[in-house]
Order: C-alpha cells, then sequence, then structure tokens
C-alpha cells in the first residue's frame, strides 16, 4: 500500500505532460531520419521486401493499339492493376511516363527486365493522360483503359521506346504519396509508316509435332485395328485443341511447316476403325470425323509453302548422339526413319517434303549431334544463337546460314526471338508484351545496318500450346504489316542466303552441351532395348507369309521409341518400350509347338506325330522342324521336315522312328527359321519303348556277330595277300618272277651272281 507522503512526492499533471512532451520530441529525433533513410533506399535493395515500396502494387499491359504508331497516332493502353502488398492501395493515379529511346537490341531486354523505378530511365510523369484508380484492397485487381496521343509521349527519331506506367498513392500502412508501382513495355515508333524494305528477311519455324499416340498391337484381327495409348490425340485435334489451332492459325502466316510424320501417320489411322485404352479396356474410337477434318485442312494450309519432314517419330539426336550411336543398329534406324517419313509425308499430304533439315531439341549441337544428324543424309543442322554463339567482331545480327564444314549448314535461329512465346500465354499481358518484343527487335535488326541483306531464323518451342500458338500468330499477323522493316521466306531459301564472313562458324565441344539437356536424354539402355525389340522383329517376319502386317506397325513403334518427346517421361518411356517388346513376344508365341505327353513305342519301328500351332491371322512358312532323342542308339528319329501352318490353323509332322533298346526316352522338338536360328520354345516329352522281345534282341545280336566276323575274315585275307615276297617258302619264285636276270647279250645270270652262257 502506497504511503500518502510518497504520493505527496510525486510530480504533478504539469511536470508529467512536460516530461511526455519531451520524450515524444526525442522519440522524433530519432524516427524521422530512420525514416528518410529508408525512402532513400534503391527499389532494388536487398532490405525491401517483395509487395512493398515500389513494389507494392503490379501493372501489366494486356493491349497496346496501335502496337507500332506514327505521328498523330492516339495510344489506348488497356491493363490491370493488382494489389501485391498486404495493405490497402488508396487514393491512387495511374499515369504514363515519356518514353526512352532503347537503342540496342541488350536494352530491349534490360528494360522490361527492370523492377524499381528510377526517374533519370523511366522518363517524365505524363499526369494528364492518367487514369484514377481509387482503392485496390490487398489481393485485388482494378483495370483502366488510357488514351494517350503519341506526341505527350516526346518520342523523337524513330526506334523502339520504352513505354513505362506508374501508380501513385498511398496506402493504409504509408499514409503519403509514393511510387507503388511500374509497368514497362516496348514501342517501336515510325514517325511515318512509308519506307522502303530494311532487305532483312525472316524464316518462322511452324512445327507439327506431337507425342507418340499408336501403340504396336497388330494381327489381333484381318482388318489391323489400329490402338491408341489414350484419347489425347482426339482433344488436339479437335477445335480449340492444340494441333488444330496451329493448323488453323498456320493457314494464314508466311510460315515453313516442320512436320513429324508420324503425327500424320497417328491422324491418318483415327480416319478409319481404331480403338483407345481406357481404364475398362480397349473401346471403340469415335474421332473419324475430327481427323478428317483436320487432314483436309493440312492439305490446304500447306499448300505452296515449305513444307519440312523431320525423321519418322522426331527421333532425339542427342540422345543418339551422347547414349545410343554405338550401340548397333541406332544410326540405320535414324537413316530408315526419314525414308519413312518422306514416304509418309507425300502420301498424306499430297506434297513432296524436304527432308534435308535436322532439328536437334533447343538447337543445341556439338560435334557428336552434327556428325549423327548428316549419318541420316541432312545437309542442313537447325541450331540456336546460345548454342552457336556469334562472333565478337560483329556489332549487328548476322544471317541465319553459316557453313560449318563438311558439307554442312548450320541455320541459327535467333535465341531471343525463338524463346519469346514459352511463357504462359494465357496471360494476356505476356502476349502482349510477347508481340511488342518481336516488333521491337524487327525495327531494331532493321536499323542496325539499313543496307544490308540478312536472312533470320525463328525457330520456336518444338510442341506450342494453343495459347503459345495463338500468341505467336498475333505476332507474326502485327509484323506482317511493316514489310519495311521485315519481310518472310521459307527455310529453303534461309539455306541459301549469303552468310555473313565475320559470323562464328565454330561448332562448340561436347563440354559445351548444356547438362540440363543432358539430364533429360535417353539411357543407353533404351537403346539396347530397341535393338532387342528389332532382333526379334527380324527373326519373326522371316516366317511370315505377309510379314509387312508386322513389320510396318512394329518397326514405326522402334522408332517412336526414340522420339524427343520422351524428354521428361523417363518412366513412361520405359513403359512404352517394354509394351512393345511383350507385344511382339506375345505375337511370336502364338506359333507354337503343341505339348505332348509321355508316349509308348511298340515294335521297331513307330511314327511320332508333332503338331504346330498357329495362331495368327496370317500364315508361317519358311519353318523346320527337328526332333532329337537322348539316346540315339536306342532310338533313331527321321530327318527334320519343313512346316507350313495356314493362319489359325494347326499342322501335324510325323517323324519316323527305329527302336533298338527297350527303355525309357527323352525325345525335344525344335522349330528352326530358314536361317537356323530356333525359333520359340523346345518341346521336351518321353517315349517308352517296351515291345522288343528277346527273340529280337537275339536276331540283332546274330546279326552283329555276323558282320563282325565278316570283317575279320576280310581283314585276314587282305593281310595275306599283302605278304612280302622275301617271306616265300625255300625255292618258291613269287608269282610274275623267273628266278633269273636276262642281259642284254642272250645270257643270263642264276640268283648267286654266276654267270650262265646259253648260246650253245
Amino acid at each position: 500500500m502506497i504511503s500518502r507522503a510518497h504520493r505527496d512526492r510525486r510530480p504533478g499533471p504539469a511536470l508529467r505532460r512536460a516530461r511526455l512532451i519531451i520524450a515524444s520530441l526525442l522519440s522524433l529525433l530519432v524516427v524521422l531520419p530512420l525514416v528518410t533513410a529508408l525512402q532513400q533506399v534503391p527499389a532494388s535493395a536487398p532490405t525491401q521486401d517483395a509487395g512493398t515500396g515500389q513494389r507494392t502494387a503490379t501493372i501489366s499491359l494486356t493491349e497496346i493499339t496501335p502496337d507500332a504508331p506514327t505521328e498523330g497516332d492516339t495510344l489506348t493502353l488497356r491493363g490491370t492493376v493488382t494489389n501485391a502488398g498486404s495493405s490497402a492501395i488508396t487514393d491512387s493515379r495511374l499515369a504514363p511516363r515519356t518514353g526512352t529511346l532503347l537503342p540496342a537490341r541488350e536494352d530491349l531486354q534490360e528494360a522490361l527486365e527492370r523492377t524499381g523505378f528510377a526517374a533519370e530511365q523511366d522518363g517524365r510523369l505524363v499526369n494528364e493522360h492518367g487514369q484514377d484508380i481509387g482503392t485496390i484492397a490487398p489481393g485485388m485487381s482494378a483495370t483502366f483503359e488510357l488514351r494517350v496521343p503519341v506526341s505527350a509521349l516526346e518520342l523523337g527519331e524513330d526506334g523502339v521506346y520504352q513505354l513505362a506506367l506508374t501508380l501513385t498513392g498511398q496506402t493504409e500502412a504509408e499514409g503519403w504519396d509514393q511510387i507503388l508501382g511500374v509497368g514497362r513495355s516496348l514501342l517501336p515508333w515510325q514517325a511515318s509508316a512509308g519506307g522502303q524494305g530494311s532487305g532483312t528477311e525472316l524464316t518462322v519455324l511452324w512445327p507439327l509435332i506431337s507425342s507418340t499416340h499408336l501403340t504396336a498391337e497388330t494381327d489381333a484381327d484381318e482388318e489391323q485395328t489400329p490402338a491408341f495409348r489414350d484419347s489425347s490425340l482426339l482433344t488436339d485435334i479437335s477445335p480449340g485443341g492444340r494441333l488444330h489451332e496451329l493448323v488453323t492459325l498456320g493457314a494464314d502466316l508466311p510460315v515453313t511447316w516442320v512436320i513429324d510424320a508420324d503425327l500424320l501417320a497417328s491422324v491418318d489411322a483415327m480416319t478409319e476403325d481404331y480403338r483407345i485404352h481406357t481404364p475398362d479396356g480397349l473401346q471403340p474410337g469415335t474421332g473419324q470425323e475430327a481427323a478428317r477434318a483436320w487432314l483436309a485442312a493440312l492439305q490446304d494450309a500447306v499448300q505452296d509453302d515449305d513444307v519440312i519432314a523431320l525423321p519418322f517419330g522426331d527421333p532425339d539426336l542427342a540422345s543418339l548422339a551422347h547414349r545410343g550411336k554405338d550401340v548397333p543398329g541406332a544410326l540405320g534406324r535414324l537413316r530408315t526413319a526419314t525414308e519413312v517419313s518422306a514416304l509418309t509425308v507425300e502420301t498424306v499430304l499430297g506434297v513432296q517434303p524436304s527432308t534435308d533439315f535436322a532439328w536437334p531439341v533447343e538447337g543445341a549441337i556439338d560435334p557428336d549431334i552434327v556428325s549423327v544428324a548428316t549419318s541420316a543424309g541432312a545437309h542442313h543442322i537447325i541450331s540456336r544463337s546460345d548454342s552457336l554463339r556469334p562472333g565478337d567482331s560483329l556489332d549487328y545480327t548476322a544471317t541465319a546460314a553459316r557453313p560449318i564444314g563438311g558439307g554442312t549448314t548450320a541455320l541459327v535461329a535467333d535465341a531471343t526471338l525463338s524463346t519469346l512465346f514459352e511463357a504462359d500465354m494465357s496471360l494476356p499481358a505476356n502476349a502482349s508484351t510477347a508481340r511488342q518484343q518481336l516488333l521491337a527487335h524487327a525495327l531494331t535488326i532493321a536499323q542496325q545496318d539499313p543496307g544490308r541483306d540478312r536472312s533470320l531464323l525463328l525457330a520456336p518451342q518444338r510442341t506450342p500450346t494453343a495459347d503459345q500458338a495463338r500468341a505467336m500468330a498475333g505476332a507474326i499477323t502485327a509484323l506482317t504489316e511493316h514489310p519495311q522493316w521485315i519481310s518472310f521466306t521459307g527455310l529453303t531459301d534461309a539455306a541459301e542466303a549469303q552468310p555473313d564472313p565475320g559470323a562464328n562458324r565454330q561448332v562448340p565441344g561436347a563440354g559445351a552441351y548444356p547438362e540440363r539437356l543432358r539430364d533429360q536424354e535417353l539411357p543407353t539402355s533404351a537403346f539396347q532395348e530397341m535393338r532387342e525389340t528389332q532382333r526379334t522383329l527380324d527373326d519373326f517376319q522371316v516366317i511370315l507369309t505377309r510379314p509387312d502386317r508386322v513389320t510396318t506397325p512394329f518397326g514405326n513403334a522402334i522408332r517412336r521409341e526414340m522420339s524427343t518427346s520422351w524428354r521428361g517421361h523417363a518412366t513412361e518411356a520405359a513403359q512404352y518400350r517394354a509394351t512393345v517388346q511383350s507385344d511382339l513376344t506375345e505375337l511370336t508365341e502364338r506359333v507354337h509347338l503343341i505339348q505332348k505327353t509321355r508316349i509308348t513305342l511298340s515294335g521297331r519301328s513307330a511314327t511320332i506325330p508333332i503338331s504346330v500351332q498357329n495362331n495368327l491371322v496370317q500364315g508361317v512358312q519358311n519353318l523346320e522342324l527337328r526332333l532329337t532323342s537322348s539316346r540315339k542308339i536306342g532310338l533313331e528319329v527321321g530327318d527334320p521336315q519343313q512346316v507350313s501352318v495356314n493362319g489359325g490353323h494347326s499342322a501335324s509332322v510325323k517323324f519316323s522312328t527305329t527302336a533298338r533298346a527297350n527303355g525309357l526316352t527323352y525325345l525335344e522338338a525344335q522349330l528352326y527359321t530358314a536361317d537356323g536360328k530356333p525359333y520359340g520354345k523346345p518341346m521336351r516329352f518321353q517315349a517308352q519303348v517296351t515291345s522288343i522281345t528277346s527273340a529280337v534282341l537275339m536276331v540283332i545280336a546274330g546279326g552283329l556277330l555276323l558282320v563282325v566276323l565278316a570283317g575279320v575274315r576280310m581283314y585276314t585275307k587282305r593281310k595275306r595277300a599283302a605278304r612280302p615276297a622275301d617271306e616265300a617258302p625255300d625255292g618258291a619264285v613269287p608269282a610274275g618272277e623267273s628266278g633269273t636276270d636276262t642281259g642284254d647279250d642272250g645270257t643270263s645270270t642264276p640268283p648267286d651272281g654266276e654267270r650262265v652262257d646259253r648260246s650253245e
């Protein structure tokens, strides 16, 4: 309890107020300098958290009209402002800023990558053409639409300018005006829309490539109804689908079509009866009309355009070069894939494609990739400038064509242009930015050296989404409206362009190949599995009366196992390879020997029938059936028998046997192909010989004894006849000898050497 005396010593109210005022003033003296220092911290300082200060708001430009204004135009800018902070935005206003000239291509990217605000780089505020935004709650967005005369942006000489918008306002947590967000885009500017062409040409690749859809299942019925892994291909070729959009949009664009013939073969298979694997088993397909419509639209679209046919299945050249080229048969499959591709495209589309171009993943090359690509007949390799980098001596964008030795030309796609549309183009802001970038780079390149002729290449991602395809089509269409900057040409013309002498032509070494891409490659074991499947197919097709019914679907399936589309899907790729092998093995096992049970042979001679079952829908031939006995002396079997069996039937082959001993014998029947290779598994069974009697055995033994005695007699007789002359008895003269030698004078010499005169 506080005493009265103590309470009396407490300061009075006036003194307490004075002390409070002094403490408050001291606090302000400490805090105000700290606040001022924090306000002066640059936007890029690491101490600033995301979603605060100049990054409190995200400004997205979704539409710029016109995309490349001329003198007297008024820009319409539409987009959204999103509050990315944790406090509500209040009393805010969005306004453009004057343009900043970006003279070099590298400046364009730097302007878009900056996040903080810098007055000297972002221009003067054009507040009179802004829009009040008001209050935006955290995580919420507001739309805007600005109309800005081009004259208000103070654009000068022709070129590309930065177009910046800033949001100025307060937040509930910070009650003073500040810049809360910056949005930027690029604005190509020419005071006059006229002018002569720059001599710059652009080739745009338009890829029609898909993943693997068809399985190798075949010979299940006479019609060979194909089976698909799933229904995703029907989705892609139907209205709104990825492949449908690519064909529809590409028909009106100046592009070069790059087509995987496997896609054409798969869609063509859908025009007739087909089946789809579902969780409930194989179900009939219903996409015949969609498939016919897609192919008809594609046939019309590619007329009068360059058509490049990739090897069938779009083989992964890098995987083949780094992991598979030393596996026997791998390079041969690439050559065959090229031949099959040309025939497929010509058959389905009615056009003659070029197969002289190879396209490694992302244009990344090294000597091994170039070697593998050229081994299949390609003389042009589509590379990219981030792989085959330009020479340091160039101050302009070089022509795509670069001779790299050995009669091979690298067509080096511009990496910046080729990667513009890889973001999520379902977001209008991303699509708008990519479009402005394409236009801006085209104008900047045209201004680098207006009198120089050059040919550029845009090679986009291999399988663009429907949104990415729409964004690309919109940007390319916008660029066609500016022929004074750039014109369009096909890939075959680009390959013949005169290369720049100063451009880099050195193929990077193997160590420069990106590890990110190397990690996605097919393993060596994958190519070994392909080889094993090919060997099984080779052994199988020689016995078929209609081998094409098997070699075509399974040969194509093996080529699909090398597809680039398996990158990033290692598990699915392994499953597909295993399925192809198992399906082929199951087919080969439909031709087999019917297992026999234990048989009993009576008598010396008997006939053993062996049955061959053929459950295929086609006949088999060129098979030889051999029967061997484990006791060749006890039971002899006849010679091998030729086998031919019609589809869906069995045939019985009879072997004659000769038994020479009672007892149990093991027999083995084995089919062989014409080249002597065993076919299928051997069939083993037992034979019990029970009817060879003692009398029969005695007769056999007597016969053998007579043969032995006859041999002994012949041997003795021959030995006696061959006895030497000096072994004859005394006084005997061997046959044919007189016992004397007769000389030339008529005399003779006795055996003892004494000369006898016979003239008397």
